[in-house]
């Protein structure tokens, strides 16, 4: 609980979000109407909910009533009454936007106390799979036909061809190869059909990215796109187009960012690529060629950024495990996105209070 109650006084007592408060926030409140959640508790309450893993919003309204600490943190007195669950969740609509959250992340990481603990030379970046709020049976055809009748599976259904006039029952695809070209989500449209491995199944799925900076494994920057192909090294040149900087920089990045065009766009950025490289063998013996050569790898800042950038893991790991974003609670590409940007705000808020009492 110290270390929570640690937590929260960055927040409050050193006023990093105080910016956010008096600009953005206040564009939130209602001109007209009764008085609701305010948008600063709103914001707090989220927080507090990632920190902690509390499953949903009325698990959290629940503990707001009897613990302390949690009123404390949200700036409520003992003697406040605690708002409805179906009101705070209504109200959290006016927070999970992403102008709010990135503004969040970005006052955060320019607080004078943070600047010093960030590397605005060295960089990595990663991506994740965030499983959607949304299963198999949810989807359906594009073109909204129906498929084609199902094979036989009873025992005195015989053997062969479909039967015709069978209708398929709701998430019955057998026979059928589910692209996300001929089906899509009818829950949430915007998840795409992806998996990790060939290990693993295709899932209805959102990409989560992350650009850490190298000193202490601060989260510099997020963002959450379509589970495309291309979606993680088109993400990370977008996120280096946020940095503001006026010298060179390195980034870090696994094999996986081995790639013609993604290479050349970080050289026309003046970004050192140091990414692993992609040495994979074909059938007939064939190495592939990789981008990265001896101008880059004879360095030995190489070698330390390869190591240094498997510490974004510890960032997927911990927003999968604690705000539970293994797979999102929210549909609609910009609220998952706000929901993966306000989990990426609470990893280094609770890592900060630890950093800053070392540097002090």
């Amino acid at each position: 609980f110290f270390f929570k109650q640690k937590t929260a006084y960055e927040i409050k007592e050193c006023d990093w979000s105080s910016d956010v408060c008096s600009s953005d926030l206040c564009k939130l409140y209602a001109e007209e109407g009764r008085p609701s959640v305010p948008p600063e508790q709103l914001l707090l309450a989220s927080l507090l909910q990632a920190f902690y893993g509390i499953r949903s919003e009325r698990l959290l309204l629940e503990q707001l009533h009897y613990n302390l600490l949690f009123r404390w943190f949200v700036g409520l007195s003992p003697d406040d009454p605690i708002w409805h669950p179906t009101t705070f969740t209504k109200n959290r609509q006016r927070l999970l936007n992403e102008q709010v959250m990135g503004r969040f992340l970005e006052t955060l990481m320019g607080a004078p106390e943070v600047k010093p603990l960030l590397s605005d030379e060295h960089f990595s970046v990663d991506g994740t799979l965030l499983q959607a709020w949304a299963s198999h049976a949810s989807l359906e055809r594009i073109d909204g036909e129906d498929d084609p009748p199902p094979p036989p599976s009873g025992p005195g259904e015989g053997f062969g061809s479909p039967m015709p006039g069978r209708k398929r029952a709701k998430g019955d695809f057998r026979g059928i190869k589910l692209s996300n070209q001929t089906h899509r989500s009818g829950v949430d449209p915007d998840a795409l059909l992806c998996r990790k491995s060939k290990a693993h199944p295709a899932l209805p799925s959102y990409r989560g990215h992350v650009l850490m900076e190298n000193r202490n494994g601060l989260v510099a920057d997020a963002c959450l796109t379509r589970a495309s192909g291309t979606a993680e090294r088109d993400a990370a040149l977008t996120l280096l187009d946020r940095i503001r900087r006026t010298k060179r920089i390195t980034l870090g990045a696994d094999k996986g960012y081995d790639a013609a065009a993604f290479v050349k766009g970080l050289r026309a950025r003046r970004v050192t690529p140091h990414i692993a490289i992609d040495g994979r063998v074909s059938k007939s013996g064939v190495v592939r060629h990789s981008e990265i050569d001896a101008r880059t790898t004879r360095h030995p800042g190489y070698a330390i950024s390869l190591r240094i950038r498997k510490r974004i893991e510890e960032v997927f790991g911990w927003t999968k495990a604690a705000p539970g974003q293994r797979q999102t609670r929210f549909r609609g590409l910009e609220r998952v996105g706000c929901s993966f940007s306000l989990s990426a705000a609470a990893y280094n808020l609770i890592r900060l209070p630890k950093l800053l009492a070392v540097a002090a």
